[in-house]
């Protein structure tokens, strides 16, 4: 297919009816490494707000079990972009999320805040990094699909445009971000995983690399040391070219879904939904007669 195919299928939809279909074009179809990128960085910088850094530190689910948790975020995120929002799979992601997240006290804020940043991290990386921005109706549909989401999960006074969510998350973090000890043994357990997505002997030059990438706020909240300028440019201007030459392969032609992707390692025989994530009252409540999903 024709390289800007996705675009002009996008283009022909609505963004305030068919935001589903246009954020899954996205996902899976045009940006789905791009996306999966993004999105792992904007809950990153979560980790440098100290109320959540410190809760995700005392709940060992990222000491203990990194990868499990890696995969069970992204796995628990898809279901509502891949069938919708009314499907059995997608209300049964977002009912676990929601039994996960009012096991603790977390406040309104600090969700609105996560939220804001699965707007805004992802627009921001296309901008920079993609073989190509977002058009405005796309963005559109991806304010609009976590619009919905957040209405799901019960998140009070959500903003209406991209440029609310802008204007929340990057004024919640000139507030709130901090150092926390929590919040670092986080980020260390999360980039300790990331690692080992590579060959041993990159490490050392993909952790560097991951630094590059952290704006001065960031690598401040954390008590991350800054890479060497010249290697921040190196390494911004070969993600850049990495996007130009994507922009150059034909559009795919078939779903590239989590379970696709060789990062998600936890589930090789499939997963149920509700078995998914954490339970810090117990067992999983489910009877195992569910469907296995994969």
């Amino acid at each position: 297919m024709k390289r800007d195919h996705w675009r002009k299928v996008n283009e022909r939809l609505d963004a305030d009816r068919d935001f589903v279909e246009i954020y899954r074009n996205l996902s899976v179809m045009e940006f789905q490494w791009d996306m999966l990128q993004a999105l792992s960085f904007a809950l990153f910088r979560t980790y440098a707000v100290p109320g959540i850094g410190a809760l995700l530190d005392e709940t060992r689910a990222f000491g203990d079990e990194t990868q499990k948790r890696y995969d069970d975020t992204v796995l628990l995120l898809e279901p509502p972009s891949l069938l919708g929002f009314d499907h059995p799979e997608a209300r049964a992601a977002i009912r676990r999320i929601n039994q996960m997240h009012r096991s603790y006290d977390i406040p309104d804020h600090e969700m609105r805040y996560v939220l804001s940043t699965f707007v805004v991290v992802p627009k921001r990386w296309m901008d920079d990094y993609a073989k190509r921005p977002l058009s405005s109706q796309e963005l559109r549909a991806s304010v609009n699909y976590y619009r919905e989401l957040g209405t799901h999960m019960g998140i009070r006074n959500i903003p209406e445009t991209y440029e609310g969510f802008a204007d929340l998350m990057d004024s919640y973090e000139a507030e709130h971000f901090g150092y926390d000890a929590g919040g670092r043994r986080v980020a260390d357990a999360t980039l300790a995983l990331m690692l080992t997505f590579y060959p041993r002997p990159l490490r050392r030059l993909v952790e560097l690399f991951s630094r590059a990438l952290m704006d001065e706020p960031l690598l401040e909240a954390f008590g991350y040391a800054r890479p060497p300028s010249w290697f921040v440019r190196l390494s911004r201007a070969g993600l850049a070219l990495r996007g130009r030459f994507a922009g150059l392969l034909p559009a795919r032609r078939r779903q590239r879904t989590a379970l696709d992707h060789p990062r998600i390692r936890s589930y090789p025989d499939g997963y149920r939904i509700e078995e998914l994530g954490t339970f810090p009252g117990g067992g999983c409540p489910m009877p195992h007669a569910q469907r296995q999903t994969g």
